[in-house]
């Protein structure tokens, strides 16, 4: 095998039992930086590093027997993926200036610059749950926020559908690239590869178990600017990312919903607790729309100064809100035919755009 690159080590290192990002960090301290020093490094040296003990140590000297960096590369490559060092160009900017993350990242794709915004929530949602995830998320890509999410069923799988509607999406996984879960969402990882990214800390082949995705939901909040969830239970996995923001900085934002709904008791803890309470996503937006978004490429889908030109759902609603008319989004769905889903999309876009306004009573006019 031929001497191992900076990268190569760091992927090494990231694959061996035991070794997380803080134990390799130390590793780092110690040998200068150099990866590859620590990994041609004695038993007795490696033991001297704080936080490396004698089966660690044992593990990092028996390297070769268990992982191969090499084959690894040649794998990604086929996977049309590739292995991106912290501070290099493709690593999140935001998740590369907190403590405790990954040195290295597996990526497919290209993740989205800018402001972002993690959306989370239970793997069993309710309709009303599905629709307001996909919602939120669909109104705020257009305006040009990614969506980070998990990959997982129910909210996080509405969020990255709701975002492709529109925008850019990433997710991170609890698992290694090349492994698709759920199964079921291998159409909508190629979606959002193509048009965002796909993102793993761990090495290609790993299988999810009950460890990875606490350390995955970290990543979903550390790459965003903050966090929406939008149904969980109090001891939902959404609450261990809602933990993780905090702890990270980031705003948290809670969808209320039904007082005897169990998948709402997350959310309203979290309010009880201090996050924000939401029901609009122009109240995401505002939050989000500093210098975060003034770097957004996308940024002149959202411009005011003058009448942006409309969708077709829009211009039905527009259009249905003419001479005065006051109506509620029921009214104008039934009355262009839309679905409630498109009339309310339409209806935020066109609020985006400050065409329309909408009222004490939630029903709508134009400006």
């Amino acid at each position: 095998m031929s001497a191992l690159t900076q990268a190569e080590a760091i992927m090494t290192l990231g694959a061996l039992r035991g070794l997380g990002p803080i134990r390799i960090g130390r590793l780092l301290e110690a040998f200068g930086g150099d990866a590859a020093a620590a990994l041609a490094a004695s038993r007795r040296r490696l033991e001297e590093v704080p936080d490396i003990g004698p089966g660690t140590a044992e593990t990092i000297a028996n390297w070769r027997g268990a992982f191969d960096p090499q084959k690894e590369e040649e794998a990604l490559a086929k996977l049309g993926a590739r292995y991106v060092l912290k501070g290099e160009e493709g690593y999140p900017k935001k998740l590369a200036t907190l403590p405790g993350v990954p040195h290295g990242l597996y990526i497919k794709g290209t993740f989205p610059q800018g402001a972002a915004l993690a959306i989370v929530g239970t793997r069993r949602p309710t309709l009303y749950g599905r629709a307001q995830a996909r919602l939120f998320a669909g109104t705020l890509s257009r305006a040009g926020i990614a969506i980070v999410s998990g990959l997982a069923r129910g909210i996080d799988g509405e969020a990255h559908t709701g975002a492709l509607e529109g925008g850019r999406t990433a997710a991170f996984l609890g698992c290694g690239l090349d492994v698709i879960y759920p199964p079921e969402h291998a159409d909508l990882y190629g979606k959002i590869a193509a048009s965002g990214a796909v993102l793993s800390e761990f090495p290609l082949g790993h299988q999810p178990d009950a460890q990875t995705f606490p350390r995955r939901n970290r990543l979903i909040s550390g790459a965003s600017d903050a966090l929406f969830v939008v149904e969980s239970d109090e001891k939902g996995g959404s609450m261990i990312t809602a933990r993780c923001a905090a702890e990270q900085g980031r705003t948290v934002y809670a969808l209320p919903g039904r007082v005897d709904q169990p998948s709402s008791r997350g959310c309203h803890a979290l309010i009880r607790d201090g996050a924000t309470l939401v029901t609009h996503p122009l109240q995401i937006l505002d939050e989000l729309r500093g210098d975060t978004l003034a770097e957004n490429p996308r940024q002149e889908e959202i411009s005011f100064a003058a009448p942006p030109s409309l969708s077709g759902d829009e211009t039905l609603v527009y259009a249905r809100l003419s001479d005065g008319a006051i109506l509620p989004p029921e009214a104008l769905a039934r009355e262009t035919g839309l679905s409630q889903q498109a009339a309310l999309a339409a209806l935020m876009m066109l609020e985006l755009k400050h065409l329309v306004r909408r009222r004490p009573d939630s029903s709508y006019e134009r400006r």
